[in-house]
């Protein structure tokens, strides 16, 4: 059975350890925070200007000043701080965050990640993200394993315009966790019910097997 949106966030949430930075992307990234343990203290980054990002409000407790980077109305924990975009990028482009989770339309079997062109839409850049994935050290994409028509959207090389050149350490989708290796993508983990031939066939890119591979636990 492959992951739904919730279920991909969930397992991220899992690689976020007690005492870290994290910045959060557009799409199933926002997700993460309403999964991450109770018992460890994680602060939350938008490069909108925001350290200390709760999980998102309860229907009717919105407020509309209080939104992440992707316009999405969000909380604030006790103690969380608002700032300029100066000062957030710094903290970007000076390394201070320990973890990034971004979204992405394409993976390449290098690290290469394409997650701002969308082909025939219009766009105004790339943003941010090219800052995160310029500076992060630790990145995790976000996505799902194919797109609507079937085709793979982990490939040999990415046909889309890149955002970063060799970033990506992980990738978590519907139906796979992998790591990005200098050989390839690296089967870590399958989704509940997903045998390694599915995620073979969805995979363009080379994809290294090792072993038994065990079932996400989530």
């Amino acid at each position: 059975m492959a992951l739904d949106k919730n279920g991909i966030a969930q397992r991220i949430a899992k690689e976020v350890k007690d005492g870290y930075y994290v910045n959060l992307g557009i799409g199933i990234p926002t997700l993460v925070a309403n999964f991450v343990r109770d018992d460890i203290e994680v602060e939350f980054q938008s490069e909108n200007g925001i350290l200390g990002m709760g999980p998102f409000p309860f229907e009717g407790e919105e407020d509309a000043d209080l939104i992440n980077a992707g316009k999405q109305t969000i909380t604030a924990l006790p103690g969380a701080s608002f700032f300029d975009s100066a000062t957030s990028f710094g903290m970007i482009r000076g390394k201070h965050v320990d973890l990034t989770i971004l979204g992405a339309m394409e993976v390449a079997e290098n690290g290469d990640i394409a997650n701002w062109k969308i082909p025939g839409k219009m766009v105004k850049g790339m943003g941010g993200a090219m800052d995160l994935v310029a500076s992060a050290e630790n990145i995790i994409v976000a996505m799902m394993h194919t797109n609507k028509a079937g085709k793979s959207k982990l490939l040999k090389k990415c046909s889309l315009p890149l955002t970063g050149v060799g970033c990506v350490t992980t990738i978590v989708t519907n139906l796979a966790v992998l790591n990005v290796t200098e050989e390839g993508f690296k089967l870590i983990e399958r989704a509940p019910g997903v045998s390694v031939e599915e995620i073979e066939k969805a995979t363009e890119g080379k994809l290294i097997v090792e072993g038994e591979i065990p079932e996400m636990k989530l």
